[in-house]
């Protein structure tokens, strides 16, 4: 059973930064797409970062530039650098994964097996 582990997240200024980092366990597939999201009060669940196996990056147009996601597959964990950040990317941070044979394309959209709890970020303006 994959298990995913959302940490990192807190309190911040805006122009500030955070890391996430998200430990994997439990994954059985050879290759995974794994991706973050983010869900703020009141609103929908966003895509904001996906990684395929071979390092290949797609990001949400309101982080390009800002965030960066990478994977150290020798510890199965997952990241999420966070800069200058803004007061409207607060909000809940998921961890999710998803073997990569069942996605024609690792993005930050559609269908993702396996998600962790999530962790906080608040930024403050």
């Amino acid at each position: 059973q994959v298990q995913l582990v959302e940490s990192g997240g807190g309190s911040v200024q805006a122009g500030g930064a955070l890391r996430l980092t998200c430990a994997a366990s439990g994954l059985t597939a050879s290759v995974y797409c794994m991706g973050w999201f983010r869900q703020a009060p009141g609103k929908e669940r966003e895509g904001v970062a996906a990684i395929d196996d071979d390092r290949t990056t797609i990001y949400a147009d309101s982080v390009k530039g800002r965030f960066t996601v990478s994977q150290d597959n020798a510890k199965n964990t997952l990241y999420l650098q966070m800069n200058s950040l803004k007061p409207e990317d607060s909000g809940l941070y998921y961890c999710a994964a998803v073997p990569s044979r069942y996605r024609s394309r690792c993005e930050p959209s559609g269908y993702f097996r396996d998600w962790g709890q999530g962790t906080q970020v608040t930024v403050s303006s």
